[in-house]
């Protein structure tokens, strides 16, 4: 006999993750303020130079546009970002982007808390339908990104990151609001553990890999304006890597997602076969995973084998994404399927 929900540990749950979006709004402001101050501290150093050396050429390409030997050996400011590598450089601690990533570290904390406590309180895995789909998701996107800073310096991306952390815990609460509930007899399966689960990473790194490619196209065209002479408009970019470093490093976290998502398709179709006695059935929710599944195949494809780079290939990482929001929301809403009932 199934056990009973325990709706008094789900409205905890629910207290929890409104804590945690609150902590990573604050954490976004502090990761902005840290962009902001950082990049009004290189422009003061950099008028410095210029006055002292007569070449605002120099001094005005020297930091970030083509990050590293030249950001890592110019000043401690500058050495206080990250170069091409990603590296942590020596130099001055930068205290709001200290203060940022300690408070994403307690969000996720207590992000994790709720996302557990849910899962206790349904007595089941906490991905069974699409509030617990996009907090879950959520949460992963945190996890990631800060266990990838106990290694690399990706604090510049981290008001992308923690925004959309922000805007998926937001459409959870208002777009997908699902009390705390058992999961009808058809998801009653190990197999949602690991299908579900797998999807859920994968698409938190394509989430990453997401905000790098639209960062990419930023300096991308930060960078030609800058050869071509122009003013520098986009001063906080001076934080940022190269574009070349970005979509290397994009690249690489798309192949193991990728990775993962093929996994996922995998695994729905073994699910489908003992749930519906056929591995492949046209369904809307099995047609753009399979979609999802060929872009990211021709994005990895092209990169490797066709010259696909630069802005072309941050724009086809950018369209997978795309297809992922809508595999999520418009199919799970508005196309009715096999899945209708799953919300995920």
């Amino acid at each position: 006999m199934p056990q009973p929900v325990n709706a008094e540990l789900g409205q905890i749950s629910e207290l929890l993750m409104l804590l945690a979006s609150i902590a990573y709004v604050v954490a976004l402001i502090f990761f902005v303020l840290d962009l902001v101050r950082s990049s009004t501290t290189i422009g003061t150093i950099e008028s410095r130079l210029a006055s002292q050396q007569g070449a605002p050429e120099r001094a005005l390409a020297g930091v970030g546009a083509r990050g590293g030997a030249s950001a890592a050996g110019s000043t401690p400011a500058a050495r206080s970002t990250a170069d091409d590598s990603m590296d942590y450089g020596a130099g001055p601690r930068r205290g709001t982007a200290r203060i940022a990533v300690s408070l994403t570290i307690l969000a996720a904390v207590i992000h994790g808390a709720a996302v557990v406590s849910r899962g206790v309180a349904a007595n089941r895995v906490p991905w069974g339908n699409m509030y617990e789909f996009c907090t879950t998701g959520a949460f992963l996107v945190a996890a990631i990104f800060l266990i990838t800073l106990t290694r690399k310096d990706l604090r510049f991306v981290g008001s992308f990151v923690v925004g959309l952390v922000v805007i998926m815990l937001c459409a959870a609460t208002v777009g997908f609001p699902t009390p705390v509930a058992r999961l009808i007899p058809a998801l009653q399966s190990y197999w949602l553990i690991v299908h579900v689960s797998i999807a859920v990473a994968s698409s938190a790194l394509f989430t990453i890999t997401f905000a790098m490619s639209v960062l990419q196209l930023l300096q991308t065209s930060r960078e030609a304006k800058l050869l071509a002479g122009k003013v520098d408009t986009a001063k906080f970019l001076r934080l940022v890597p190269s574009a070349l470093s970005l979509e290397n490093l994009s690249y690489r976290l798309n192949a193991i997602a990728f990775v993962g998502w093929t996994f996922t398709l995998m695994a729905g179709a073994i699910w489908a076969e003992q749930a519906w006695g056929r591995y492949w059935g046209w369904d809307t929710k099995e047609v753009w995973t399979f979609v999802i599944w060929t872009v990211y195949a021709g994005y990895l494809h092209a990169r490797a084998t066709r010259g696909w780079t630069g802005t072309r290939a941050a724009w086809l990482s950018i369209v997978g994404y795309l297809c992922i929001v809508f595999n999520f929301t418009i199919v799970n809403i508005y196309f009715s399927g096999l899945h209708s009932y799953s919300g995920v």
